[in-house]
């Protein structure tokens, strides 16, 4: 399980740092748009430029990815990117769901082996850190004794 973790992190990273690169470099031709709704959201995200800051974070994320540095943080804003993945292309482009499943595949491997990371974002009321420098009104252990 750690060979396959390690390699699909290797895979995720060097994906997302290439998918973010090429962003840079289609800015000014991006690729032929697509039919219908697909074609009309790749032509505004060219042509606001929106799509410089989401190949930003992917560039960024991938290579944390590779870098094995804060890759927790890189899953979680790959996540991100993952689900409008998945929704762009189960609103508008079908023919892509079978690429976005093999990525999600690959963020649910690497994802497994940092599951204790993940636990303090996922507890239902999380624990306050306790700071010997935090104002009193934020200790909630002092307040449950008053």
């Amino acid at each position: 399980m750690r060979t396959a973790a390690l390699a699909a992190r290797i895979l995720l990273g060097l994906l997302f740092l290439a998918s973010g690169a090429s962003g840079f470099v289609l800015i000014g031709h991006p690729p032929p748009a697509p039919s219908g709704f697909a074609g009309q959201f790749q032509a505004s995200l060219f042509g606001s430029r929106y799509v410089l800051f989401i190949d930003t974070v992917e560039a960024l994320a991938g290579a944390c990815l590779l870098a094995n540095r804060y890759v927790p943080l890189a899953l979680v804003t790959l996540a991100a990117i993952i689900a409008n993945i998945i929704a762009f292309h189960v609103a508008m482009a079908p023919a892509g769901l079978p690429i976005a499943a093999v990525v999600t595949a690959l963020w649910t491997l690497v994802a497994s082996r940092y599951r204790p990371a993940f636990a303090p974002l996922l507890a239902a009321t999380p624990p306050v850190p306790h700071d010997a420098g935090a104002p009193a009104a934020l200790d909630t252990d002092s307040a449950r004794a008053s």
